[in-house]
């Protein structure tokens, strides 16, 4: 079994594995996106959080900023080639969501949500 040093599976989870990280990336997937829309597409982040997770992923080599010479300036995100290569692990895990967990969920008895209420 491989080490936490050299397993590539354990470098890819502590990648991705941060808080939002992966939404960034799905949002990003559809092109570029400037900070507001990021912010409106990912209800419950704050300003802060995005701005360190785009900062952190940026640092990662997953996220490009480009920022436009203009008054006021202009700032958008886009994935770079580390980053495109992510959609499909995103694309396996929203497939294993669609047929594991959100069946599990309309497939679940009727009685108990009223024995919960």
């Amino acid at each position: 079994m491989a080490s936490g040093d050299t397993c590539p599976v354990c470098h890819t989870t502590e990648l991705v594995g941060g808080k939002w990280t992966l939404l960034l990336v799905r949002d990003l997937a559809a092109g570029r996106s400037r900070f507001c829309e990021l912010e409106r597409s990912l209800t419950g982040i704050s300003p802060r959080t995005l701005s360190l997770r785009l900062r952190a992923l940026e640092e990662d080599g997953i996220v490009d900023r480009h920022t436009y010479p203009e008054v006021p300036p202009r700032v958008e995100y886009s994935l770079t080639q580390k980053g495109l290569d992510l959609l499909p692990i995103i694309d396996s895990m929203r497939d294993y969501g669609r047929r594991w967990l959100c069946e599990e969920v309309s497939q679940a008895p009727a009685h108990r949500t009223a024995v919960a209420a």
